[in-house]
């Protein structure tokens, strides 16, 4: 089995990076491969609503210059998806939001090919609006027919500095939750 983690922070290893290799950390406890892809410095774009993917129905997006593709591909074939952005004005950044989109397009076109995969959010805030950009990584596992799994309080860690986010000791146990929870039902799912 194996989860791929998407970062959208524009800081390699930042609190973002931080709070998923905190919920790989129980995932690899329980034999789970797991893979961190960080789209810091990557020029990604949005959908440009083509509609080739429904046309070609190839599993890849009409759009090859950049590293959307490849994400999409380790999506297909992971069992877990987690999704992680820190919050830009009370939002997931233009990264995660490209990802999404375009994926989202491409998983649709493709016999919604995320169907029943495990999906999990992680934000990073400093102050304000974590649960908006939540929310917006919960709905593209929802309308993906994904299986989301809880924690215990909402995938949010706090911190602005890098590595902030570790004095956050709530958020930092939700994230080992959110870990453990991912397991038991990637291992319940598999069965």
């Amino acid at each position: 089995m194996k989860v791929v983690a998407f970062s959208g922070s524009a800081r390699k290893n930042g609190n973002t990076a931080i709070l998923v290799r905190q919920s790989f950390t129980e995932l690899e406890k329980a034999g789970i491969e797991t893979e961190l892809v960080q789209l810091a410095g990557e020029r990604v774009r949005g959908c440009i609503a083509c509609f080739q993917c429904w046309q070609t129905k190839d599993g890849t997006c009409a759009v090859k210059d950049d590293c959307i593709n490849d994400c999409i591909q380790k999506m297909r074939v992971a069992d877990g998806i987690i999704l992680a952005s820190p919050t830009y004005f009370a939002d997931i950044t233009s990264e995660i939001k490209a990802l999404i989109d375009r994926a989202g397009m491409v998983a649709r076109a493709n016999d919604h090919m995320f169907r029943r995969k495990i999906g999990a959010g992680i934000i990073a805030v400093r102050r304000g609006g974590a649960i908006h950009a939540f929310d917006s990584l919960n709905h593209f596992f929802l309308i993906s027919q994904m299986i989301i799994p809880g924690s215990l309080y909402w995938n949010i860690g706090i911190g602005r500095e890098i590595g902030e986010v570790e004095q956050d000791a709530e958020g930092m146990q939700t994230m080992q939750v959110l870990g453990e929870n991912m397991a038991w039902l990637l291992s319940k799912i598999s069965s």
